[in-house]
């Protein structure tokens, strides 16, 4: 017999152990995942087949904030102390802060002020004023046993020559620091500074 066939099956089994290693791989790449994944939520939403429309100049686009590096992860931040921060064990966000926080501050200020609020990175022809910012803080102050969130906000005029800024801060007290607790109370925060500059927007004229 020819040495070829016996030579041919170990070929087929070694690609076919290689394979098997390549899709167990792809499966269990990284650490296990939580349990599952955290989020926040505005308190109020708009009511399903609201229509809005509005002039261009009167449009309000809330731009993505910038963030700190430590919280710019999926990751929950906790502040140790002045300098240092640390992670809360099997708590991750189901989004990145910025995006999370983004979406919850235009859903508050639709809300509340019956404004058409648009993301800009939407649309390549803007007009209209402009909510831009930095969030600050958004996760737990160890210390203090709060959730904090903290947000500077810039609200920028249509023809682009005035600018008004103001920062915005809110706690929630926590009772614990782990993944069952930590998203209800910066949720919480959340809202109460969205709120906070929904109510502000009120008082700026919007064209």
């Amino acid at each position: 017999m020819t040495p070829f066939p016996a030579r041919t099956r170990i070929i087929a089994l070694a690609m076919l152990a290689l394979a098997s290693l390549s899709v167990t791989g792809c499966v269990r790449i990284g650490t296990k995942p939580p349990e599952r994944l955290l989020s926040i939520a505005a308190a109020t939403s708009a009511p399903a087949g609201q229509t809005l429309s509005a002039s261009r100049d009167s449009v309000l686009f809330v731009d993505l904030p910038t963030v700190p590096r430590a919280i710019a992860t999926v990751r929950v931040a906790v502040r140790t102390g002045d300098t240092s921060f640390a992670y809360v064990k099997d708590a991750l966000w189901v989004d990145v802060p910025a995006r999370q926080f983004q979406g919850l501050l235009a859903e508050t200020i639709r809300t509340r002020t019956g404004r058409l609020v648009l993301d800009p990175t939407q649309f390549l022809a803007r007009r209209g004023q402009l909510l831009e910012g930095s969030l600050l803080e958004f996760g737990i102050d160890s210390g203090r046993r709060l959730a904090i969130v903290t947000y500077d906000a810039s609200l920028l005029a249509p023809d682009g020559q005035s600018l008004t800024r103001q920062r915005f801060t809110a706690s929630v007290p926590v009772t614990a620091i782990d993944s069952q607790t930590v998203a209800p109370a910066i949720s919480e925060a959340a809202n109460q500074v969205a709120t906070a500059v929904a109510d502000w927007l009120k008082e700026r004229p919007a064209g």
